[in-house]
């Protein structure tokens, strides 16, 4: 009973308003399998267009280093029909998120699975203030970007999580986390690889022009720290007053109507002391995998460092990229092990087994999801449609003639229109950079400025289009709760965090430009 008039407040309150409009329409459409099936099948033709009207491209590639041309491809070719059939495996377990989603989930499923997480988490709920909760889910999100992709795949379940163990609504968690992971990634307190990466980039454009500038890797560091304290501010708010007026209280019944236990559901529960032993337990494991991974990632000369060939210093670059996902993987399988032996529910390697595999089968539809979400992401590359409208949106940017705030906001605007279409940013960033960088140079902003202009542009966007890669798996995370939920939900949802988080930071931009303060250390805001 309960259950039943959970959803119908749902869906009463998730469907008025303009974001309930969008939201039903989106959710009108057909299953976002389909919907990828749609897509993929209009980027051939428009592929087939652009290769028959000749549309080509040419600009300055920095990662390059040479002026590159770029012209539209076909698949309905011979080329590129070869290219649709001889891809779609490679296409499928090259997709970057799939590996990096099923490896945490391995780990995430054993903590899950046999209760560490859920009572963790009640722990958690119990000692942070109700009042605190969604600026620390927020926060936590923004922080989370400097361990790369991890936060995708454990900070936004983690939110969904929390949310419903305090007795709230688990989806307004999960958007509250994603907001943070996804759209403010590039606000931190702490310097990280994505800074490395963009500074490279900005410097390979102010070479290739020949102007004598350098950008460090700081070069943004005091502006995100401002950054990181305004978007948690504007997420709270928009969690609390857009977002959770949306969806009903939670009452502790999955909403998805699923029959199998749900760990965070049972708020009520006191733990037991055998409960509390596990969670003692599962502590001390986890601190004793810590203090090994500290051991092999602090000294300088740390198993998991490697050498950095530009600096000739050893960084935890490489680690931080490509192998901090198994570490997360044995920070939640280990302690889940020592947690399920102390408590009874793991008592040989079947159950062990079984709490992966249990893991794997929530994973089910994200997996199909994924394939098709693959191909499309490929087409869209391949084809090079994204690059053309990048380069022929940066140029006439270019052309208009603006200077100032209206160039720095138009700049903001353009970035966040192509980041519906080309979703890496580094990509972007290579195209863009040799164009804006020189021109805004000239007109007196400094490298710094213009990097962080784009950057703002490259996060808000990235919670509300299906191009952004993980997007798949974030509606796999709301259908867990809600298997009604569509792209229309997950839009809608994150709409008012895009937009808000679009204006606050653009306007901390310009308060920031015209106080001119620095943006980091020895990072001028504007040319003397």
């Amino acid at each position: 009973m309960s259950q039943k008039k959970n959803q119908g407040e749902l869906q009463q309150k998730g469907n008025s308003g303009w974001l309930g409009f969008i939201e039903r329409a989106g959710n009108a459409l057909p299953h976002p399998v389909v919907i990828f099936l749609i897509l993929a099948a209009i980027i051939i033709l428009v592929s087939e267009l652009a290769f028959r009207l000749g549309l080509s491209v040419e600009f300055f590639d920095s990662r390059a280093g040479e002026n590159v041309e770029i012209a539209a491809r076909s698949l309905l070719n011979g080329e590129g029909l070869a290219h649709i059939f001889n891809s779609a495996v490679s296409n499928f377990t090259g997709f970057a998120p799939l590996g990096t989603v099923l490896v945490a989930m391995l780990g995430v499923g054993v903590a899950e699975w046999t209760g560490l997480l859920g009572n963790a988490i009640k722990k958690v709920v119990h000692s942070v203030p109700p009042s605190l909760l969604t600026a620390t889910v927020v926060l936590v999100g923004i922080m989370s970007n400097i361990a790369s992709d991890a936060g995708y795949v454990v900070v936004i379940p983690l939110g969904a999580a929390v949310f419903a163990g305090a007795g709230r609504h688990p989806i307004v968690g999960l958007a509250a986390a994603f907001a943070g992971v996804s759209g403010g990634f590039s606000a931190n307190l702490i310097v990280g690889p994505t800074d490395a990466l963009l500074s490279g980039i900005t410097n390979a454009a102010l070479s290739s022009a020949g102007i004598d500038y350098s950008v460090s890797v700081t070069g943004n560091w005091y502006f995100m720290i401002a950054s990181t304290f305004l978007l948690t501010l504007v997420g709270t708010w928009v969690t609390e007053k857009i977002i959770a007026p949306r969806f009903s209280d939670y009452t502790g019944a999955d909403v998805s109507e699923s029959d199998e236990d749900n760990e965070f559901d049972k708020v009520g529960q006191a733990l037991t002391d055998e409960e509390n032993r596990g969670l003692r337990n599962a502590g001390i494991t986890l601190l004793i995998l810590v203090a090994i991974m500290a051991f092999l990632m602090i000294p300088e000369n740390g198993a998991l460092r490697s050498l950095d060939e530009a600096t000739g210093q050893m960084t935890l670059d490489n680690f931080l990229s490509n192998g901090l996902i198994f570490a997360i993987f044995l920070l939640f399988a280990i302690p889940g092990l020592a947690y399920g032996a102390t408590i009874g529910k793991i008592q040989n390697s079947d159950d062990f087994v079984e709490s992966m595999t249990q893991s794997m089968r929530s994973m089910a539809g994200y997996i199909v999801l994924a394939f098709f979400a693959a191909q499309f992401i490929n087409y869209f590359s391949y084809t090079n449609l994204g690059t053309i409208l990048s380069v022929n949106g940066a140029i006439f940017l270019e052309s208009i003639g603006f200077t100032g705030i209206p160039l720095i906001l138009a700049f903001i605007l353009l970035g966040a229109f192509l980041d519906l279409f080309l979703g890496s940013a580094s990509a972007k960033w290579a195209i863009m950079a040799p164009i804006f960088v020189p021109m805004m140079f000239q007109l007196g902003l400094t490298p710094e400025l213009t990097q962080m202009a784009y950057r703002i542009a490259d996060s808000v966007v990235n919670i509300i289009t299906p191009l952004m890669s993980y997007f798949a798996m974030i509606l796999v995370f709301m259908q867990r709760y809600d298997k009604r939920s569509g792209l229309g939900t997950l839009i809608s949802t994150m709409l008012p965090y895009s937009i808000a988080f679009l204006i606050a930071w653009s306007l901390l931009l310009v308060v920031w430009y015209v106080i001119g303060l620095p943006l980091g250390p020895g990072a001028p805001i504007a040319l003397p």
